[in-house]
């Protein structure tokens, strides 16, 4: 439970951060004055009711929604389509999105852009999660979960020389990326929760991409299954494989040490979307 301080931060110019996964829902906002710098407040999510119906009841039971704030970002994890900014047209993301991933017919079709990658992240939202959102929220805000976290490592690739393939764990699934040239040059998402499966999938992607297993680097990171066995196995094709740890890349920022964050929500709060 969340402290009841009257002095907690309730001003309608925060942002309150949703995260929103298949499974999982979140809630964060900023406090310099908290031990950890943020409050998070992770929600038991239902089986047998859709998420539209978890956040509902969570407005009715979390303390943090509970709190009347206007402005949100939403962290959702959704499948994402990438298209270069040279080739967006935001009245044909619709087309492009459905055409591309199936299973997400019927969606409400957003777009959030990435400058420095060059990059237009397209994704969809269930209607009714996005109705429960905006009904809640005046300014409300939507990005794919692993933005913060593409920001991120895109920024860390420039250090050294060597190419660098980076797989981010999270949900049960693996996101699998590498950038080249200001730009991505590899970005696909594969469910996985099984250690032996990630290293086959991240090892088609090196062999794809060309990579020099005496020289390129692999980075890991996230909530990475069976993290020992998965890094020895890698370890046998790869000379450099590494497991990126939070806390030492961070500066030991107090928010490192909350059980249970997701290193996406930890890297929006640290570095920034």
């Amino acid at each position: 439970m969340l402290e009841t301080d009257p002095s907690f931060p309730t001003s309608r110019q925060q942002r309150l951060t949703l995260r929103i996964s298949r499974k999982t829902l979140s809630f964060a906002v900023a406090d310099t004055a908290a031990e950890k710098q943020i409050f998070y407040e992770p929600y038991t999510v239902k089986s047998g009711i859709s998420m539209a119906a978890n956040l509902r009841e969570a407005f009715r039971s979390a303390e943090l929604l509970a709190r009347g704030y206007q402005r949100a970002l939403v962290l959702i994890d959704v499948p994402v389509l990438l298209v270069p900014i040279e080739e967006y047209a935001d009245d044909t993301k619709e087309v492009i999105y459905h055409h591309a991933i199936s299973q997400c017919q019927g969606d409400v079709v957003l777009s959030y852009v990435m400058p420095t990658q060059n990059v237009v992240a397209v994704f969809g939202i269930n209607k009714d999660l996005k109705l429960v959102i905006d009904d809640h929220f005046q300014d409300a805000k939507f990005c794919p979960v692993s933005v913060p976290v593409w920001n991120y490592l895109y920024q860390r690739s420039f250090t050294g020389s060597r190419r660098k393939l980076y797989g981010y764990f999270h949900d049960k699934q693996l996101n699998i990326f590498s950038f080249d040239k200001n730009r991505f040059k590899f970005c696909n998402s594969f469910d996985t929760d099984r250690y032996m499966d990630a290293v086959y999938f991240m090892l088609y992607v090196w062999k794809q991409l060309g990579m020099d297993e005496r020289r390129d680097e692999l980075h890991l990171l996230g909530d990475i299954p069976e993290q020992t066995e998965l890094l020895a196995e890698a370890k046998k094709f790869l000379r450099y494989a590494h497991v990126i740890n939070p806390s030492a890349d961070f500066n030991r920022a107090p928010i490192t040490q909350i059980k249970g964050l997701p290193c996406d929500v930890m890297a929006y709060y640290v570095k920034g979307r």
